[in-house]
């Protein structure tokens, strides 16, 4: 068993979640869940970033104490999760004992390595985005992201050598080819280290919301440096047994915006204080909503919770993982929800498990047992290519692709059905054995669909493999397959109500 630790990115708490939010989330879960299935011993991270200056500005507007508002809020990020079935492990708050005490650790690390100084600076900072830009990455002299122009602040802050680590960083890219995936990101990165680094503030002036810094208690660390700090505090303190066991990460699962914090400053921060880098960080690209990018202000971002209550949490997340490959954009609407859900869900699967659940107990009864001689090798050796395909699939974080594979499973047993007309074999007893085989064949497909489907539906997978009896444990790892394609013995039918019932458009 190997162990996998996985974070997201955390959440600023100065507004609920979106679909935009959701469907990193929901990627970064079907990845973890993939994980466990396969016999590894996973340790899922997310949280909330609390440390914001607006988070301060949000709870002072809602007459609350900032630490009550991010409590507060945190209770809604994990109402959110739960609706969608997210099986995180852990959720962590910046505002916690255990963040502060790792985020001081680090900082006190980095300065005693001499990779800390202290100088006035004066820059463009957005105010929404709590960053400093440099004047080449203002877009007509206004923020990247929030489209508004920054203000101009002079400080005395503490500053973070990140020059130093230009050389360094483009020796880990050359000698680790999976640190930034997708290449695209990489390539991104690569470009931007080639112009050179500068250093960076890791301290705001005057501000008692946040960190406080080990060698100047009048200073607090500046957010996106406390917040990047979560990673480790999860499993932290630095040194003890969960820290040896789960760090450095496996993975951190972040959106495109951000690859430059997590891609190059943070393993800098970790090669200044002398501790390791994570292994690998996947990029994801945008979700837009009917063509426009999501964004509160244009009253365009969907609400997670009421699509999970209308159409379902595990058709969403199906949706979600199928329609945007995890590599690059996308788009969302309902109606195409609702398109995909009865085109794939409710006549592609919910069919197949319906007709071979009811042809199995009306020709053969409620039990099936294996057939003595099994002839139909090239659809057990289709199962048995379907899941090394959809392994490698998923190993590579091709969400999209790997759910491709699986579907290719239910539509080759729809077209054998099809093409071998059970209810016509069942009317000659000398085609008794083989529409026994048939009907094995069929709930073989089905099982293995049910196992690989689990990480994105896994509640609605639940349900399939309970109706025909195959939801023992030894069917959910698939690395320590105890029962390979073909071999189960027995399957136990139980007749169900339609699984994924048709939606209206």
């Amino acid at each position: 068993m190997g162990k996998f630790y996985i974070t997201t990115a955390i959440d600023y708490a100065n507004s609920t979640p979106h679909l935009g939010t959701a469907y990193e989330k929901i990627g970064a879960d079907v990845i973890a869940r993939y994980r466990r299935l396969v016999g590894d011993d996973v340790h899922f991270l997310m949280g909330n970033d609390e440390h914001s200056q607006n988070v301060r500005k949000k709870a002072e507007e809602l007459n609350l104490s900032p630490q009550g508002y991010c409590d507060k809020m945190a209770q809604e990020f994990k109402a959110t999760w739960k609706i969608l079935h997210i099986s995180n492990d852990d959720f962590i708050q910046t505002s916690e004992k255990r963040h502060h005490e790792v985020v001081r650790d680090i900082a006190k690390r980095i300065y005693d390595n001499q990779y800390i100084y202290k100088a006035p600076y004066e820059g463009p900072y957005c105010v929404s985005c709590e960053v400093f830009y440099q004047e080449e990455d203002l877009l007509d002299g206004v923020c990247p992201h929030h489209k508004v122009k920054p203000e101009r602040i002079r400080e005395e802050n503490y500053f973070f050598r990140l020059s130093d680590f230009t050389a360094k960083l483009k020796s880990h890219f050359k000698e680790t080819p999976n640190f930034i995936r997708p290449v695209s990101r990489r390539n991104e990165l690569e470009a931007f280290l080639g112009r050179g680094l500068e250093d960076i503030s890791i301290s705001r002036a005057g501000k008692s919301w946040g960190v406080k810094l080990p060698f100047d208690e009048l200073a607090v660390a500046y957010v996106w440096f406390d917040a990047l700090i979560n990673y480790v505090s999860a499993v932290g303190p630095i040194g003890s047994e969960k820290y040896n066991h789960y760090w450095p990460a496996d993975l951190h699962v972040i959106g495109k915006d951000i690859t430059r914090f997590h891609g190059l400053i943070w393993p800098a921060i970790l090669m200044a204080a002398n501790l390791p880098v994570p292994k690998s960080v996947w990029g994801h690209g945008f979700l837009s909503i009917r063509g426009e990018k999501m964004s509160k202000t244009r009253g365009n971002v969907a609400d997670p919770k009421n699509l999970a209550k209308v159409h379902g949490a595990d058709p969403l997340r199906y949706h979600l993982m199928r329609e945007v490959s995890w590599d690059r954009d996308g788009d969302f609407s309902e109606e195409r929800l609702v398109a995909r859900y009865n085109a794939d869900l409710a006549n592609d699967l919910g069919n197949l498990l319906s007709r071979t659940v009811s042809m199995t107990e009306k020709y053969v009864g409620k039990e099936l047992k294996r057939p003595t001689n099994l002839t139909m090798t090239p659809e057990l050796d289709r199962i048995k290519k379907t899941i090394s395909t959809y392994k490698a699939k998923m190993e590579n974080f091709e969400i999209a692709q790997a759910l491709e594979e699986v579907w290719s499973l239910v539509t080759q047993a729809n077209l054998l059905i099809d093409k071998m007309q059970p209810w016509g074999m069942a009317k000659d007893q000398a085609k008794k054995e083989k529409l026994h085989e048939l009907l094995y064949i069929l709930l073989e497909s089905l099982r293995w669909t049910g196992v690989l489907l689990t990480p994105v539906m896994p509640m609605k997978m639940g349900e399939l493999l309970h109706a025909i009896g195959a939801h023992e444990q030894e069917s959910m790892l698939i690395e320590k397959q105890r029962i390979k394609p073909g071999e189960k013995a027995l399957f136990k039918i139980h007749l169900v109500s339609p699984l994924f019932p048709r939606l209206q458009s």
